[in-house]
C-alpha cells in the first residue's frame, strides 16, 4: 500500500490504535520492566460515598492523552523555551491493576503490587484513578523507599478515620497516609466548601502536622507563597483529586465542589514542586467521565499529568548537569 504524506513507518494520529498512555508502550511483563516513568491504572470506584463512575478514569485519561502524543522527540514550549519529555524520557503504560469487584482489600493489594513493581523498576509510579482510596495502596508501597512529604491537591481533606466501619473509602486516604510512620507530613491544598471531613478530623489533622490552604487561601498568598508552605528540600508525593478543579473545567466527577482552581493555578503549582522538589510519586484521580460529555475532564487530567512529567524530568535533567 502506498504511504502518502510522511516518510516511512505508521503515521499512528491520535484517533488510531491502541490508547496507551501517551501512545507510550505499554508493558505486560512488569517483572522485566525498565522506565523512568511507569503508569498504573487502577479502576476502583468501590470506595465511593455518592456518585460512581471512576472506574472509567484511566480508560478516559488514556484515551485523552493521545492528544497529545505528537511529539514522541519531546514538546516545546515557547514561553519556558524548553523541550519537554524529550526521547530520553522513557514512559511505559503497565496497563491496569487487576480489580475485583465489590473486594475492596484484595482489589487494594493488586494497586499495590501494580505501584512496587514500578518502584523495583526504577520508575516514578503514576497512578490514574479510580477513586481516591487507590492512594492508600499506593502509599503502603512506598514503605521501603525512605521518608517523604505528601502535597494533596483536591476540594476534600479525606481526612475521615472510620464511618460506618469503612476505613479504605475515598474519603479515608490522607488520614491512613498521616498514619505511616514514613509520611512527614501533609500540605492539603484547594480545600473548600462542605466536606466529607467533619470538625474533628480537620482538628485531627492539624494535630497531626497538616498544613490545610484553601483556593481562596491559596490565590490571595499566590503561588511563591503557596510553595514556600511545603518543607524546604522534602521528598514529595503528589496526590491530584481531579475535583481540586473548578467543575465548569472538570465536570466529570463524583463530588463537583464549585469555587475550584484553574488549570494554570494548579500548573505552576506542580512546576515549582518539580522544581523545588524531588518528585516520588504521583496519582491523579476521581475523573469520572460519565459526567462529562465532552470529554474535557479527562483532557485536562492527562494535559496536566504530561505536562507535570515535563516538569519533573526537565528539573531532572537541570540537576544533573
Amino acid at each position: 500500500m502506498a504511504k502518502h504524506g510522511y516518510e516511512g513507518g505508521r503515521l499512528d494520529l491520535p484517533f488510531v490504535g491502541i490508547a496507551t498512555f501517551g501512545k507510550r508502550p505499554h508493558v505486560a511483563d512488569w517483572a522485566g520492566m525498565r522506565a523512568d516513568v511507569a503508569v498504573l491504572g487502577a479502576p476502583f470506584d468501590g470506595g465511593t460515598q455518592y456518585r460512581p463512575g471512576a472506574r472509567f478514569g484511566p480508560r478516559a485519561v488514556r484515551e485523552a492523552s493521545t492528544l497529545f502524543s505528537f511529539g514522541h522527540a519531546g514538546a516545546y514550549d515557547h514561553e519556558d523555551d524548553a523541550t519537554y519529555l524529550g526521547a530520553d524520557v522513557d514512559i511505559v503504560d503497565m496497563g491496569d491493576a487487576d480489580i475485583v469487584h465489590t473486594d475492596t482489600e484484595t482489589s487494594h493489594a493488586n494497586i499495590e503490587a501494580g505501584v512496587r513493581a514500578a518502584l523495583a523498576a526504577g520508575a516514578l509510579p503514576v497512578l490514574i484513578g479510580g477513586d481516591h482510596s487507590v492512594n492508600i495502596p499506593a502509599i503502603r508501597a512506598f514503605d521501603d523507599q525512605g521518608p517523604f512529604h505528601i502535597v494533596q491537591i483536591d476540594a476534600h481533606l479525606d481526612f475521615v478515620d472510620v464511618r460506618h466501619g469503612v476505613r479504605h473509602g475515598h474519603g479515608n486516604p490522607m488520614r491512613r497516609a498521616a498514619e505511616r510512620d514514613y509520611v512527614t507530613g501533609l500540605t492539603q491544598i484547594g480545600i473548600r466548601n462542605v466536606s466529607s471531613t467533619a470538625r474533628e478530623g480537620y482538628e485531627d489533622a492539624r494535630a497531626r502536622g497538616s498544613d490545610i490552604v484553601s483556593v481562596r487561601q491559596a490565590r490571595a498568598m499566590g503561588t511563591k507563597a503557596l510553595l514556600a508552605r511545603i518543607p524546604k528540600g522534602a521528598r514529595v508525593y503528589v496526590t491530584i483529586d481531579i475535583d481540586a478543579f473548578c467543575p465548569s473545567i472538570a465536570p466529570g466527577t463524583g463530588t463537583p465542589s464549585h469555587g475550584g482552581f484553574l488549570y494554570y493555578e494548579v500548573l505552576e503549582l506542580m512546576q515549582g514542586i518539580a522544581r523545588d522538589h524531588q518528585v516520588i510519586g504521583l496519582d491523579l484521580v476521581e475523573v469520572a467521565p460519565a459526567y462529562d460529555p465532552a470529554g474535557i475532564t479527562a483532557i485536562l487530567a492527562a494535559q496536566l499529568l504530561l505536562n507535570t512529567l515535563g516538569f519533573i524530568f526537565h528539573a531532572r535533567a537541570g540537576a544533573a548537569g
